[in-house]
């Protein structure tokens, strides 16, 4: 790999890894990056480098699960509406279920039968924040809304996952009659009245999106906002309240059941994807299970005796420091038991999903289960 092939190359991958990063605080600029980097990134390869892709599809869609757990976190963190925060819940989670059984079982119409809807109802749900409020909006639209993405969706996943076919490909190739190899600059000059076309399909899908939003929220509330609400008060510097709500939480309740679904299925996915990495499913998910209640527990021991940390980043720091020595302690006990390379690549993973679970839950909980006790 030439000089110039290897910085294209780590650039692309730092953008996928750094990006997602930028969800929490510009929801819809931030998950649009991801999307649109994640459809052009191999075109890229193509374009300005000889990498053998064959390996890159499947760090592909291991990247695509680590940004979309990072926006299924962020609306724990931001969003004000409960039912659309269940909806959006539901749809990641089925979309996990899709995933991990296709990796378990090969079977590709398991992707078409569970969709990625939960990118696009994220998109949607942003996009009417920017200028509505979500919270005012029923139950109803959100259930509907997730529907019809779902729908909508299935086209594209047959299409990816049953049919085979590159989209980039079949656009260059149907819409601007060139070859699949070609580049976009020639294929675009090519055809340029093609093109334009194609964008202002796209435009006009966008307009009549808006004017069905504005037809069920009303007129817009507020002037245009990117960058995400201002929380009840920020979890760097919350009040007592807040963090009352995350000591309130016991070891073995349902946060702890839930970090353990969340992280355990991201964490055999990525094992079953990851090519050079062999683990047992089962294996994974006890040891995952066992370093988030260890976790869980060190936690709320310091959430009795102290304040909790303040800044994020110390907690992450802190928190992979102390996952390491439990690493670095069992692959001690189970000498020749423990893929040591495989048990350090998923602690970046899980301490990451963990220390924002734990940062950001409180607040879901602040906003909506104090709401129910009568708080």
């Amino acid at each position: 790999m030439g000089e110039s092939t290897s910085i294209v190359f780590w650039v692309v991958v730092a953008t996928r890894f750094v990006l997602p990063l930028w969800i929490p605080m510009f929801p819809l600029p931030a998950i649009v990056g991801c999307l649109v980097v994640d459809a052009i990134d191999q075109p890229i390869f193509q374009t300005f480098t000889h990498v053998d892709l064959s390996a890159y599809q499947s760090y592909d869609k291991a990247l695509d699960i680590f940004y979309l757990s990072i926006a299924t976190l962020t609306m724990y963190r931001n969003w004000k509406s409960l039912p659309a925060i269940q909806v959006g819940r539901a749809l990641f989670y089925l979309r996990l279920v899709g995933v991990l059984a296709f990796e378990t079982t090969g079977w590709r119409w398991l992707l078409f039968l569970f969709p990625n809807a939960f990118e696009y109802y994220f998109i949607f749900y942003e996009a009417i924040r920017t200028r509505w409020t979500p919270a005012r909006l029923r139950p109803r639209f959100y259930m509907v809304s997730a529907a019809v993405i779902w729908i909508l969706k299935l086209p594209q996943e047959y299409w990816i996952h049953i049919a085979k076919l590159d989209v980039t490909d079949e656009v260059k190739h149907v819409v601007l009659h060139m070859p699949k190899n070609a580049s976009w600059v020639a294929s675009i000059a090519h055809s340029p009245i093609s093109f334009g076309l194609m964008v202002a399909a796209a435009c006009t899908f966008v307009i009549v999106g808006r004017a069905a939003i504005h037809r069920f929220a009303g007129p817009p509330r507020h002037a245009l906002r990117w960058r995400a609400d201002a929380l009840p008060e920020r979890i760097d510097d919350a009040p007592e309240r807040v963090r009352e709500m995350a000591r309130s939480w016991r070891l073995f309740d349902f946060h702890l059941v839930e970090k353990i679904i969340l992280v355990g299925m991201i964490t055999v996915i990525f094992a079953r994807i990851v090519p050079g990495i062999e683990a047992n499913p089962s294996q994974l998910v006890l040891g995952t299970a066992a370093i988030v209640t260890i976790n869980a527990f060190l936690r709320l021991r310091g959430a009795a005796v102290a304040r909790q940390l303040e800044s994020g980043v110390l907690s992450f720091l802190l928190l992979g420091a102390t996952n390491a020595v439990i690493v670095s302690a069992a692959a001690t006990v189970l000498r020749g038991h423990l893929d040591v390379t495989a048990a350090l690549f998923f602690l970046l993973l899980l301490t990451l999903v963990v220390t924002l679970y734990d940062r950001w839950r409180p607040i879901f909980d602040f906003r909506f289960v104090s709401a129910f006790k009568g708080r």
